[in-house]
C-alpha cells in the first residue's frame, strides 16, 4: 500500500538546468554590456568551472569570476550579471507540464506529499515558493537538514520518518538514479526513474518504474493500490 510519495526537485519538478542555462547566459550578456571585455565563450567556460568546483547552488559564482578575471570586484559589471540573472531565472523557473494536475490528483487519492533535495534549504524554498508549490507538500528536507546528500540513506529515512511510513508504503520520483533511486532503494523505498528530466543519458536507471510525464505517476499508485 503506498501512502506517500516523495520528489526530489530539481530536474523532477522544476527544470533547473534549463533555468540555469537561460539564468547564465543573460548574465554573461549583460556583463560584456556592461564592459566585460572577454569572448562569449570564455567568460561561460570560466563561470562553467567555478560551478565544477564550487558545485551548481554556488551563490557567489560572479563574484569568483570577478576575482578571477581582475583580482577584485568590479560592481558594475558585477551587478549587471546579477540583475540579469535573477530576471532570467524568475521568467524560466517553471515546473514541468502537469505537475500541479499531478500533485492535486495524488492529494485526492490520500497520498503525503515531500521533497527530499540535494539543495540548501534557502534555495529549495525560494524555488518551491516560487512556483506555489509551498504549501503543498507535508515535509521538506534538503542538505541542511541532515548534512547528507543523497545517496546516502540519511535524507530519505529522515523524510520517512516525519511523514510517519515504513519505505516500503512510498515512492521516490527521481532524476538521477545514481542518487535518487540507489538512496531511496537503501531504505525499502519504491522508486520511481523521472526519465523526462535525465540529463545523463541514462540507459538502465534500475527503478522499479520509469515514466516519461509526471502525470503517470497517478497510473503507478493507482495500480499500486489497486484502485
Amino acid at each position: 500500500m503506498i501512502r506517500a510519495v516523495v520528489f526530489d526537485l530539481d530536474n523532477t519538478l522544476v527544470d533547473f538546468m534549463a533555468m540555469k542555462r537561460l539564468a547564465i547566459d543573460a548574465a554573461v550578456n549583460s556583463m560584456i554590456d556592461a564592459g566585460l571585455q572577454l569572448p562569449k565563450a570564455e567568460v561561460h567556460s570560466r563561470i562553467d568551472a567555478i560551478y565544477k568546483e564550487r558545485g551548481m547552488e554556488f551563490q557567489s559564482v560572479f563574484d569568483q569570476l570577478m576575482y578571477d578575471i581582475f583580482q577584485k570586484v568590479d560592481y558594475k559589471i558585477l551587478s549587471a550579471g546579477i540583475i540579469a540573472y535573477r530576471r532570467a531565472r524568475e521568467a524560466a523557473l517553471v515546473p514541468y507540464p502537469h505537475v500541479y494536475l499531478t500533485l492535486i490528483e495524488l492529494t485526492k487519492l490520500g497520498m503525503k506529499l515531500a521533497v527530499v533535495s540535494d539543495a540548501p534549504s534557502r534555495e529549495a524554498w525560494l524555488r518551491l515558493c516560487y512556483l506555489n508549490l509551498h504549501h503543498i507538500f507535508d515535509c521538506i528536507v534538503t542538505f541542511d537538514d541532515t548534512g547528507e546528500r543523497k545517496p546516502s540513506p540519511v535524507p530519505f529515512q529522515k523524510v520517512l520518518d516525519a511523514l510517519g511510513v515504513n519505505g516500503s508504503e512510498a515512492l521516490m520520483v527521481g532524476d538521477w538514479a545514481e542518487r535518487d533511486v540507489v538512496g531511496a532503494s537503501k531504505v525499502g523505498m519504491k522508486t520511481v526513474f523521472a526519465r523526462y528530466g535525465d540529463t545523463f543519458g541514462t540507459l538502465n536507471s534500475g527503478a522499479d518504474y520509469e515514466i516519461d510525464d509526471v502525470q503517470e505517476l497517478i497510473e503507478i499508485v493507482q495500480s499500486e493500490n489497486k484502485l
